[in-house]
């Protein structure tokens, strides 16, 4: 669930109330392919419940990674607006909220703080995924333990103090798109 724990931590909550309305809950059955490989998307995806599995054609289809609920898909291609880089598709029925990507560009467009704590967000993420990305190949494999140094697992400390939040948003976001009562914002 880290994914959703960076951009749910940047967000204030008018912000995850704005996806929730703009955005469309749906349902897939498991095969269901949600991005192909080099077909462009025109939405952002958060997966709610399920498992997805993400693959490459150039490994022969072969799985790269599974993802599971608060996971967010196709953030690049809205960064880079560049066709997808892998496929993913659904090992269990899978519940997302696909948020459209002409929605979502005209909310960044029109509203310079919310685009200013998305941003930021992902490019906190991002970073993250470089890091751990780097570390996977054996850069940095020579460090001592120190506390000066952050390892592939441990979460920055300016991102920490916000996790409970983000993981109260998330299950705020979860409850309203199950249609249950909420006791409220969590700020």
């Amino acid at each position: 669930m880290r994914k959703v724990l960076f951009i749910l931590s940047e967000l204030a909550d008018e912000d995850v109330e704005w996806f929730v309305h703009n955005g469309n809950k749906e349902k897939h059955t498991q095969g269901t392919v949600l991005i192909n490989e080099g077909k462009p998307i025109d939405v952002l995806y958060i997966l709610i419940e399920g498992q997805l599995s993400v693959s490459l054609a150039a490994l022969g289809g072969k799985e790269i990674a599974r993802l599971l609920s608060g996971e967010i898909l196709g953030e690049l291609s809205f960064l880079d607006s560049r066709p997808p880089s892998a496929t993913v598709s659904a090992l269990t029925d899978a519940t997302v909220l696909s948020v459209p990507r002409s929605a979502l560009g005209d909310k960044l467009e029109n509203d310079p703080p919310f685009a200013a704590r998305f941003y930021r967000a992902l490019g906190v993420f991002l970073a993250s995924r470089l890091r751990k990305t780097q570390q996977r190949l054996g850069y940095g494999k020579d460090d001592v333990l120190d506390d000066d140094v952050q390892h592939e697992d441990e979460l920055d400390p300016s991102v920490l103090g916000q996790v409970a939040l983000a993981g109260a948003r998330f299950d705020w976001m979860m409850k309203r798109l199950r249609g249950e009562p909420s006791a409220g914002s969590s700020r």
